[in-house]
């Protein structure tokens, strides 16, 4: 029986994995900032043996050690750490509060940095797995998201780094790199003064179901393949990127008119 240990886990994505994880019979350590969203996920799965579950900051250093603590108390073990927990903002970069940048590099890049490195004495007794979800936004430019592409670029390089250094102790690395979801991560994004955002998401294409993502990412880190890209958009806005980056420029800057404002 695998230990699962997922940031973010109370709604959206991070929900889904948990779920799709938890009806394959592994045990959940389950962590949130929203504690109220978070005890109702809990009282759903009505497992108490094999759910741990905590309210908490990913930012916080010493919540988040003592999170990796309760784990080894628990259940003796950690199999998988995802590091899905995150945060983004939809504002321009020349008018954005440097304080909103600070925030969601936090989040997106720090954090999962500090958390893994805390949970590789973990990872390494059980030869285990770091699922890291990363973002179109960070190998391709998005606008208004110049933070959150770059925390989830530096993301990306980190990680690809520390897989190499990992090799011999065989600590596999799986990067994600979904394109638009239905989740509440653009729902709760920040606005350049740090507030909720206030003008609705550019997108493209057609939002894809957190299940289906999250079914996708499963069984990908089954067969411990390092790198999943789960549809057609991903791969061809990459490739065009690469080839036309300047067409690529021009179609997104028409996409997403209204987040230049």
């Amino acid at each position: 029986m695998k230990i699962v240990l997922i940031t973010g886990a109370a709604a959206g994505l991070g929900r889904a994995m948990a779920r799709r994880w938890f009806d394959e019979g592994c045990s959940l350590v389950l962590a949130d900032l929203d504690k109220a969203e978070l005890e109702t996920f809990e009282r759903e799965l009505d497992a108490a043996d094999r759910v741990l579950t905590r309210t908490l900051d990913v930012t916080d250093q010493q919540a988040t050690a003592d999170l990796l603590e309760a784990t080894r108390e628990r259940f003796g073990r950690l199999d998988i750490l995802v590091n899905n927990a995150g945060i983004t903002h939809r504002s321009p970069a020349h008018r954005t509060d440097p304080a909103v940048f600070e925030k969601v590099m936090a989040v997106d890049w720090q954090a999962p940095v500090e958390l893994t490195l805390a949970a590789l004495p973990l990872l390494r007794e059980s030869k285990g797995q770091i699922v890291n979800i990363g973002s179109m936004a960070g190998w391709m430019p998005l606008p208004g998201r110049a933070a959150y592409g770059a925390a989830k670029s530096a993301l990306t390089q980190f990680f690809e780094v520390l897989r190499m250094e990992l090799a011999d102790d065989d600590v596999d690395v799986l990067m994600v790199y979904p394109s638009f979801l239905k989740t509440d991560i653009e729902a709760n994004a920040l606005g350049a003064d740090g507030q909720p955002a206030r003008h609705a998401q550019s997108r493209i294409g057609k939002p894809k179901d957190a299940h289906w993502m999250a079914e996708r990412i499963v069984r990908t880190a089954e067969k411990r393949k390092p790198w999943l890209y789960p549809d057609r958009l991903s791969r061809i806005g990459s490739l065009l990127w690469r080839i036309a980056p300047s067409l690529y420029l021009k179609l997104i800057r028409r996409k997403f008119e209204g987040d230049l404002r």
